[in-house]
């Protein structure tokens, strides 16, 4: 653009000077040195004319090849940030998707939260009935032992000689029952773990040893039978929690319930007792099943030598016969 002016300029300037001689070489006397000058004059205006002219063609076909390179690059430029910006469109629509993907588990956590919360809720208040807690625990005892043994290998409520009614018993291999009760001293644990001073703690404590205690003297006066009942029991604590505390700071309770022939066992402890049970009851039905099948292999053998003997007298009779 600027060297377009400085042609254009450049040549204004030449007409003007041109056209200034011509005016003033026209005023001159007319003689044959002056035509021959302003032949010459014209002359050089023409070449000059000519030259402005290839040089205006030059600068036109620079300007539109100019144009046609910016136009060029422009059409490139206008491309990168086409797909640039559907790039980052679509990056942004992706990450929005993501976004609200995530939102949406927030949100469904959030609910679950908050059912979980509810369901906290409801569990406490069950559990500061006396009555639903020994339900609850029953309810989580029988869960447990339906899960793991066959039915007939158990019964719940079953009636004892003395009239009393354990919540399970598990019928062994010979035929004694394995007394299961559930206790949950949650009150006097709660209230031993609430404790404010050490004087409370303590008062809980003796609490946690005279309530356990009963637990286990109940169960041992009432479903300990010599010659009916095997000769231990199990005490469910249906809470591990409880059953730590219990085992970590009451090991006097423990092992005085040991000495009485009660085992307090947490729900993890009644799993693998009831695995232990199920793999004797299943021993002892392969050994009722291979004993049948000694007595059987036996009574074949009886039959076979019977045959051996008759076949030979038979022999002998169709010898002698010959």
């Amino acid at each position: 653009m600027i060297e377009t002016l400085l042609v254009l300029t450049l040549l204004v300037v030449i007409v003007a000077a041109g056209a200034a001689a011509f005016v003033y070489l026209s005023r001159q006397p007319r003689t044959s040195a002056a035509e021959l000058q302003i032949a010459e004059l014209a002359r050089l205006q023409a070449e000059a004319s000519g030259r402005m002219q290839a040089m205006g063609e030059g600068l036109s076909n620079r300007q539109a090849e100019l144009a046609r390179v910016v136009a060029e690059r422009l059409d490139a430029l206008s491309s990168r940030m086409g797909q640039s910006m559907q790039s980052t469109t679509e990056q942004t629509v992706e990450r929005l998707q993501s976004l609200h993907e995530r939102l949406a588990v927030i949100d469904s956590a959030q609910k679950n939260i908050s059912e979980l919360s509810t369901q906290v809720t409801s569990l406490r208040d069950v559990l500061a009935n006396k009555q639903s807690r020994g339900a609850f625990g029953q309810a989580r005892m029988e869960t447990i032992v339906q899960d793991g043994l066959a039915k007939g290998a158990y019964e719940f409520q079953y009636t004892l000689s003395n009239r009393t009614r354990p919540d399970c018993v598990v019928f062994l291999p010979d035929q004694r029952p394995l007394v299961v009760d559930a206790k949950f001293p949650l009150e006097a644990v709660t209230a031993y773990r609430e404790a404010p001073t050490e004087d409370l703690r303590k008062v809980a404590a003796q609490r946690i040893r005279q309530d356990v205690g009963k637990h286990v003297a109940d169960i041992a006066e009432k479903y300990l039978l010599p010659g009916e009942t095997q000769d231990l029991a199990l005490m469910f604590v249906p809470s591990e929690s409880v059953y730590a505390e219990l085992y970590d700071g009451f090991d006097d309770v423990v092992q005085k319930a040991y000495r009485a022939h009660v085992v307090l066992v947490s729900p993890s402890l009644l799993m693998l007792a009831i695995q232990v049970m199920q793999q004797i009851l299943r021993d002892a039905r392969m050994r009722e099943a291979a004993d049948q099948i000694r007595t059987e292999v036996t009574r074949m053998m009886d039959d076979v030598g019977r045959l051996r003997d008759r076949l030979l007298k038979l022999q002998q009779h169709f010898f002698n016969a010959n």
